[in-house]
């Protein structure tokens, strides 16, 4: 037998529904979200998911996935420095020869 059986039988349990249609998963799944799938064999699968909202889906999708696990890696491998409060606050100065805005 493969240490993964071993591992799966070790984790099974007995429920009883109760008479309001309820089981008691215990205080580790308390406050988590569960899919509940209804197989047509009859068994019952529930597993735990993560709920993002539809207005931070953007973060989950190409290329902006991405470019987040690459912010977060320099950020990791950057030391932080102090900022000169002073050249942040003065106005920016203009470059020569440089167009800014729209091309006509």
């Amino acid at each position: 037998m493969n240490s993964a059986a071993v591992t799966l039988a070790d984790r099974i349990e007995i429920k009883v529904v109760g008479k309001s249609g309820q089981i008691s998963l215990g205080k580790r799944f308390a406050g988590k979200t569960l899919s509940l799938e209804r197989r047509s064999d009859g068994t019952v699968l529930l597993t735990a998911v993560a709920m993002v909202p539809e207005h931070q889906m953007w973060t989950l999708e190409e290329p902006h996935r991405t470019r987040i696990a690459r912010g977060l890696a320099w950020a990791a491998a950057t030391k932080p420095r102090d900022t000169d409060i002073d050249t942040l606050l003065k106005p920016p100065t203009k470059t020569p020869g440089r167009a800014r805005g729209r091309r006509r």
